[in-house]
């Protein structure tokens, strides 16, 4: 059982992004504003798999959805 802290740079380890504060912050910024009513699982700049697994853990309220609408308010 994984029993490791999800954090914002563990999401990004999990998504194969880099993960440091100075690349989460870049990346947001490279990134956002969102258009109003896209969900971040919709960005266009997501793999098919980064986005299933954003779209698979709000469906399924996995440990990691708290995490994933912490980027989706950033990205907004």
């Amino acid at each position: 059982m994984d029993t490791t802290p999800h954090t914002l740079e563990t999401l990004f380890v999990q998504l194969g992004l880099p993960a440091d504060a100075a690349s989460i912050d870049r990346f947001i910024h490279e990134h956002r504003p969102l258009a109003a009513g896209q969900s971040v699982a919709e960005a266009p700049f997501w793999t098919p798999a980064q986005a299933e697994f954003l779209r698979e853990a709000i469906d399924e309220d996995s440990d990691w959805a708290e995490l994933v609408d912490e980027l989706d308010t950033r990205l907004h």
